[in-house]
């Protein structure tokens, strides 16, 4: 009789338990499970619609309860005082529409609060502890999950900050960071992130007393509050301050993994590349780091083992960096731009995507993801290919035979300013970023072509000529050779130089050099922040270009027809000729003879023309006042003496 007993007890258990919807257990790295809600008047939520998000939090809460308010309230003061911060949030609650109309009266949140019956709450494991908190990254992925309020609402916090740090977001990462450090001082993790968060953005006097904050305390506290005072003080070029340090962390905190990484940085910056390649694999091994920290090891050995042609143990590594840190772009455009140098562009172009996914606002990724999308288009056309090749083929005869193009007969017309870049060469500390010069090239050659004023070779071609020649980085830092190769692809100024990657950011020297004279036309020197151009670098940088070449090759034509005050002139739109461009109309200067020698004087103006009309090969103009009439096969030459930087 006990025994029937005992199998009716476990039926019933099991039909009670067979009405609870069974959930698996919420791990990160799964794709979260999508459904459809409704705010309390009734427009509709779907989680789908914002895969393409970089970050969503979901909150669930019970709206009577304060304390499971408590985060989502904290989230709502950062969400309307950052408003650029890009913090996408939900709530969530099984609480009445009553309810959720008095929450949202009293709170008025600046994102939705949505209605749910249970299903999704049993979805995300939602109902029986409140709050629950999911943090979504990239495509959807959990990365994050939190139960409970009070401290686990405190650990959220300082989790989203450390991902918003991830997401270069460098401001609210510290403000969230300070805001619960200052509500709980035994947070050091808070205060570690609001100074690395500093670092990041460049304030190091502001970080360096966070971290002095930080040392003053006992135990993990003045661990890290040191590590953050080496990385601040290495950055700041205190190299020896910053080993010091380092030394003694390593030896009271034998399992960190950071202060390797400061040490990798400082000897590679000195030519030490080995011992820092030691340092850096010793970094990946130690049980001890944040996640945005020890994924710049994996990067920068990623980056090693490309250097040396290891690219499938490259790719490993930059996997390894993203799995720790889901919004490093760095290593997703490293990961790419391996792929690009074995020629599957495809491949390439799905880790630019990847890296467009996790930041799109991400300059690298979306000029090399236009890049590998156009070299994806080449290999589908085949009649491109076929004009591609045949000029390649004729190039790469006249580079070996050292032959020029044909001379035009007309010496004096400027042709179409044509420029070319040859990859920079990059100095000093390894940097994150690979592909720094291809990032630079592209977009200044797309400002300059929309100049009008110059052409710039194609990428395309310029790629598949150092394929044939079989031309890399290490040839081209020859000056010859570069020079010779601006030649045979008629173009007039060769842009290349050097990236200098210091501690405190990134130096760009830059070199326009005339093929044709091997003289030095411009020099422009340039800070930028960590290697990436910036939009407003950018203009500058293509307005010093624009500024140099216009008064070093000034444009020069002649007079084709001249009827009632109006010229023709032999230049239009295709030279950069646009309209109020004034030019000179010169004359030969006058011969003399002193002493046994013939001396001439420069050329002489006999009057002005400004352009009204252009057309493509010509233009039009209004002839001013001139000492003698205006006739065809008049030289002219460009004024420039109004132009202004």
């Amino acid at each position: 009789m006990n025994g029937i007993m005992r199998i009716i007890s476990c039926l019933v258990i099991v039909l009670a338990l067979s009405a609870v919807p069974v959930c698996h257990a919420l791990t990160p790295g799964q794709a979260a499970g999508v459904f459809s809600l409704s705010d309390v008047s009734g427009k509709k939520y779907d989680l789908a619609t914002v895969k393409r998000e970089p970050m969503v939090v979901l909150y669930f809460f019970d709206a009577l309860s304060r304390p499971s308010q408590e985060g989502l309230l904290n989230l709502d003061q950062l969400s309307k005082k950052y408003r650029n911060a890009d913090l996408k949030v939900w709530g969530i609650t099984r609480s009445s529409k009553a309810q959720v109309a008095d929450f949202l009266a009293k709170t008025k949140p600046a994102f939705p609060i949505l209605m749910d019956s249970g299903t999704v709450s049993d979805q995300y494991q939602a109902r029986a502890i409140l709050p629950t908190v999911c943090i979504l990254g990239p495509n959807l992925k959990i990365l994050d999950v939190f139960q409970g309020g009070g401290k686990t609402m405190n650990v959220m916090l300082v989790r989203l900050a450390e991902r918003k740090l991830q997401q270069k977001q460098t401001t609210i990462a510290q403000a969230i960071g300070q805001d619960v450090a200052r509500k709980n001082p035994d947070q050091t993790k808070a205060l570690m992130v609001s100074g690395y968060a500093l670092l990041k953005a460049g304030k190091l006097s502001e970080a360096e007393q966070t971290f002095l904050k930080l040392a003053k305390g006992k135990g993990e506290s003045e661990i890290l509050g040191k590590e953050g005072l080496a990385a601040v003080y290495a950055q700041q070029g205190q190299n020896d301050k910053a080993l010091r340090l380092v030394q003694e962390i390593e030896a009271r905190a034998p399992g960190r993994a950071y202060p390797h990484i400061i040490k990798a940085d400082i000897l590679y910056a000195q030519n030490k590349k080995q011992e820092a390649k030691t340092e850096y694999e010793t970094a990946s091994k130690k049980p001890e780091a944040e996640s945005y920290q020890k994924t710049a090891a994996y990067n920068k050995l990623g980056r090693l083992h490309a250097s040396v042609k290891d690219y499938k143990g490259s790719r490993e590594l930059y996997d390894k960096a993203v799995a720790l840190d889901p919004y490093n772009v760095e290593a997703m455009a490293n990961k790419g731009l391996s792929y690009e140098k074995e020629g599957k562009w495809d491949q390439a172009l799905a880790s630019y995507q990847q890296g467009q996914s996790a930041n799109r606002d991400d300059a690298y990724s979306t000029v090399l993801a236009a890049r590998a999308l156009d070299m994806l288009a080449y290999q589908k056309d085949a009649a491109r290919q076929e004009r591609v090749g045949k000029l390649v083929k004729d190039l790469s005869e006249r580079f070996r035979a050292q032959r020029k193009g044909p001379k035009p007969q007309d010496t004096w017309t400027s042709p179409a300013m044509v420029m070319s870049f040859v990859d920079f060469q990059e100095s000093g500390g390894l940097s994150e970023r690979e592909g720094t010069s291809i990032v630079l090239t592209s977009q200044l050659s797309e400002q300059l072509k929309a100049s009008g004023r110059v052409k710039v070779v194609d990428r395309v071609l310029i790629d598949k000529l150092l394929e044939e020649l079989n031309l890399g980085s290490s040839e081209l830092a020859d000056p010859e050779t570069s020079l010779k190769l601006g030649r045979v692809l008629a173009a007039r100024v060769l842009g290349t130089g050097t990236v200098f990657n210091l501690p405190q950011g990134t130096l760009l020297s830059m070199r326009l050099i005339d093929t044709e004279t091997t003289a030095v036309a411009k020099v422009i020197t340039m800070p930028m922040a960590a290697g990436t151009p910036q939009p407003q670098d950018l203009f500058k940088l293509n307005r010093q270009i624009l500024s140099a070449i216009i008064k070093e090759y000034p444009l020069q034509g002649y007079v084709v027809e001249v009827t009632d005050g109006q010229a023709i002139i032999n230049l239009g739109s295709d030279q950069g000729v646009v309209t109020g461009t004034k030019f000179s109309v010169i004359e030969k200067g006058r011969q003399i003879e002193y002493k046994g020698k013939q001396l001439k004087t420069a050329p002489v103006e006999i009057g002005r023309i400004e352009v009204s009309k252009t057309e493509p090969g010509l233009s039009y103009g209004r002839i001013g006042t001139s000492t003698r009439t205006i006739a065809k096969d008049d030289k002219l030459v460009e004024i420039l003496e109004e132009y202004k930087e």
